[in-house]
Parts: C-alpha cells; structure tokens; sequence
C-alpha cells in the first residue's frame, strides 16, 4: 500500500488514508480501494463515513471501501466511536481520483486533409454493466448529451475539442472534460495537437492533397507495356483511380490498379487520382502523362483522312502514301474487276491523292512505289443520309475504338442506337460508341440507326497483338514482309478476311 495522505486529529490520534493498487492514474471502470485508517487509536472501535464528489455515505464499520473508479474528484473521510454518534473526527484532507476518457480516432492516419471525415471516440475502459452518455465541447458550442459515444466531424474549423461522459442514471454528476484535441490552422497547414494519452500528431492541410503520377517509360513499341504509378506522398491509406483520354476519344476511367499501381499497352493520355475514407474522400488528380506507342512501319502505308471507312458522296477525301519512296501512286479496286490509280478520279500532289468526291462504290485502295506496296483499306461511298464512323484500318487487340454515327446535314442526332451483326449494343443520347480494349469478340458488321434511319454497315476487324519476340521471329522465316491473320477458320467467308488482312512490319 501507498500512503497518499497523512493528518492528525487531537491528541496522539492519526487517520491515515492509503489506496489499493497504487496508479497515480485510473482508467473508468477499474476497481479502487480506498482504506481510512485510524492510527494511535487502538482499542477503539471505529466506524467510517466517506466523501464523494457527489454525496456523503453512510456510516459503516469497514474501514475498507472499494468502489468503481467512474467520477473524477475529490474523495475523503472521517470516523467516530461507535459508542459516540455525537463527535468525530475532522474530515480528512481529500485525495484526488483522476478518471480519464481514452480519445480515439478514426481513421487513425497520421495525416489528414481539409474536407476529410474524422471520428473522434470518446471511450470508457472496462464500463462493463454501465450505460453512458456522452457529450462534446466544439470551438462554437457543446452538444447536447448523446448515447453514441462516436462523433463524426469533418475536418474543417480551428479550435479545441473535448468531451466527458456520465451514466445514464445519473444526471446531476459526471467526469471532467478530457484533455482537448486542439485543431490548429495556420496558413495552408494545420494539426491537431495535444491528443490525449500520446495519440500521433495529426496534420490537417487546407487544399487537397494532389496525386503524383509517374511511368518507367514515355515511349513503347506495339505489343510492349509501361508501368504507371500513381501515390499521394507523406500520407497512408489510398486507393487509386485511373482515367485514359486521346485526342479522339473523351476522358473515361479505366478498372482496376487502387493498390496505385497499373501496366497500360496503349497509346493515350493518362491521369489519376487517390481517394480513402468512407464517405471517400478525393485527391486532387495527377499531372497527365502521355503514353507513345511507337510503330515498326513497313514499307509502304497508306493513310486516310478523315480516317473513316463510309463517306458521303459529296465528301472530299485525301489518300497520303508513307515509305522509303520519293514517287508514289495511289490504286483502287472497284469491285467486283475494275483497276483504276488516283490520275483517274482524283489529283496527285506528291505522295497524296485529293478525291474532291467520293464515288458511290465499294472500292479498295492503296499506295505503291516499284515493288513496295502499302496495306489496303476499303472506303465506300453512300447516297444516303446516315453513315457509320468507323476506322479504316483494322484495330488492335487490347487497344480502344470509336464508333460514331452522322447525318449528311451535320445536325445533331437525337436517340442513337448501335449494332454489332444486327443485335443491338447500345441505345443512348450519345451519338459515338466507345470500346475501351477490342477483343476478337468485337470484330463484326456494325451499323447505327437514329430517327428512323439506318446506316449501312462496315466489318470492323480486330488484329492479334503480336510481341516483338514473335514478329522477330516470323520475319526470319519469310525473309520478307508478310502477311497475317488470327482467329479465322477455315469455314470463314473470303469478304472480310480479305479486308481484315494487313502487313507486317518490315526490320532491317
């Protein structure tokens, strides 16, 4: 035993009071024995009355008495002959019980933002059988008391918060107010410091955090990949969003990668942003990186503009050839036998052939310098009103597409519904279909339909994503440019294998 106080009544007569187990500090709940002994003062015997913070007991022969550590203040005691009721001794000088509330936080980050939710907790250790109430001082007001002993805030005014709890019986008593977390603001940053029982700094910045996006490389061949990184420094417990965008195609998220981490093979302009919590709560998005995805070129390429496989007959339409060649002429392919070159419908202006009208026909193009040939597109010329915008070349597994539908007088379409070999895919207000990554599943005739029209319809044809290591490969045994296909069987009609046939890239 501890002796915390010692005092003398008259004569040789002491009251010492000791406590039992000796902490200097008491958590609600725990158990305490207060002992009120009488020294100098044997073959008395006494009888005991105690002090509370909130009343006087009773008189009792125990000397001991054990209570529940529930209410911080003062407690003392005083003891008389049980022959005498009439006089006692003074009361003692008080002992002083300390009652903490343990505060807590969730979440428990070390680091927390302007706009974030907080829960404070104000909570009672070994309370078992006590029902509590609870009440909160803010730096504007005190709320009212409440059972819940969470209080959720967000993170948002300067000043100090504290609370205290009472039992539910109990309406006139309580314990003190905790020791304050104090929300400090200053400039851009602010902390909450002093937080009871040795609770982590917690710093509290006015703006967002922003997100930080990184990539091993800027730069990558067909069929490679780059790792995107994306973190919110000096702070713990994000997830990650990501969002992809071209200069064609409208910002649109992409799954997958929350642990921050993602690996993308196409093309594209990239961004992404943290969030954590519930409610989440939001970084301010990364800087954009762009991703290029560079091509082994063959030979010969043709490209077309606007780069579509259906047009108007009154659309103008430019073929441009690329390759190791300074002449270059443009050949078409009337179906079904006709062999035709840019001299005969349309002007040559160096490596381009300007068509100021396409013709209504189904027709094949493509350049050709000597013995260097580019790979064929097929472009088609319609009377009607309504065409499908779809891309002439064929599109790469894993990569993204847009298909969209247009009217002959330019005006906006209202409801837009798509198809994919006569079933319908898609039926909004938008008037472009987006896939994020092809597969061999997309490749198919796709037409549009708006306000009673119908389009015709393109074969959209998806190519397999070849590694670098196979194309090496494959070109060592044709020694040459070659041509490939995936996913066809034997079965297959001619049409759209022939359209979906392009070249492989030529190294030297």
């Amino acid at each position: 035993d501890i002796v915390l106080i010692t005092f003398t009544q008259s004569g040789q007569t002491q009251v010492i009071v000791t406590q039992k187990p000796s902490w200097s500090q008491m958590f609600r709940g725990e158990k305490i024995t207060l002992t009120c002994e009488v020294q100098g003062g044997e073959g008395v015997q006494w009888e005991y009355q105690w002090r509370t913070p909130q009343s006087e007991t009773s008189w009792k022969n125990n000397k001991d008495w054990t209570i529940k550590a529930s209410i911080s203040g003062e407690y003392s005691c005083k003891s008389r002959s049980i022959y005498d009721s009439y006089s006692s001794t003074n009361w003692s000088e008080t002992v002083k019980l300390s009652v903490s509330v343990i505060v807590t936080q969730k979440p428990s980050w070390s680091q927390m933002f302007r706009g974030e939710t907080i829960t404070l907790t104000c909570e009672v250790q070994g309370d078992e059988g006590v029902q509590w109430m609870y009440q909160w001082r803010t730096p504007q007001s005190q709320t009212s008391w409440r059972n819940n002993k969470d209080w959720t805030i967000t993170a948002s005014i300067t000043g100090e918060y504290s609370c205290k709890s009472r039992s539910i019986y109990d309406s006139y008593s309580s314990t003190n107010w905790s020791e304050n977390v104090t929300l400090s603001l200053s400039g851009n940053v602010s902390s909450f410091q002093n937080v009871l029982f040795h609770m982590d700094e917690l710093v509290l910045k006015c703006n967002k955090p922003g997100a930080r996006l990184t990539a091993g490389t800027t730069t990558v061949s067909v069929g490679d990949n780059v790792t995107l990184i994306c973190s919110v420094d000096e702070s713990a417990g994000w997830k990650y969003e990501w969002f992809r965008r071209t200069s064609n195609i409208s910002e649109y998220r992409i799954y997958g990668g929350e642990n921050g981490e993602i690996r993308v093979s196409q093309g594209g302009i990239y961004s992404c942003r943290g969030f954590r919590g519930e409610p989440a709560f939001y970084s301010d998005t990364s800087d954009e990186v762009t991703i290029n995805i560079t091509h082994l070129h063959p030979s010969a390429s043709l490209s077309v503009s606007p780069d579509r496989v259906q047009h108007f007959t009154s659309d103008s339409v430019s073929l441009t050839c690329e390759g190791n060649s300074a002449e270059w002429r443009v050949g078409s392919f009337l179906l079904p036998d006709l062999l035709s070159f840019c001299s005969d419908w349309g002007t040559m202006n160096g490596s381009t052939c300007h068509v100021q009208k396409i013709q209504s026909s189904n027709a094949v193009f493509w350049c050709e310098s000597g013995s260097a040939f580019s790979n064929a597109v097929n472009i088609t010329g319609h009377y009607d009103d309504l065409i499908l915008l779809s891309p002439v070349h064929p599109v790469t597994e894993g990569h993204s597409v847009t298909l969209g539908c247009k009217w002959r007088t330019e005006n906006l379409l209202s409801k837009v519904f798509f198809y994919q070999n006569d079933t319908l895919i898609q039926s909004e207000s938008r008037v472009e279909m987006i896939i994020p990554a092809v597969s061999k599943s997309h490749e198919g005739f796709y037409k549009c339909q708006s306000s009673g029209k119908e389009s015709p319809q393109s074969w959209l044809a998806v190519t397999c994503q070849l590694p670098k290591a196979s194309l090496a490969r494959l070109q060592l045994v044709q020694n040459a440019v070659a041509r490939f296909i995936c996913g066809v069987k034997k079965s297959d009609h001619i049409t759209p294998v022939l359209v979906s046939l392009n070249w492989l890239p030529e190294q030297y």
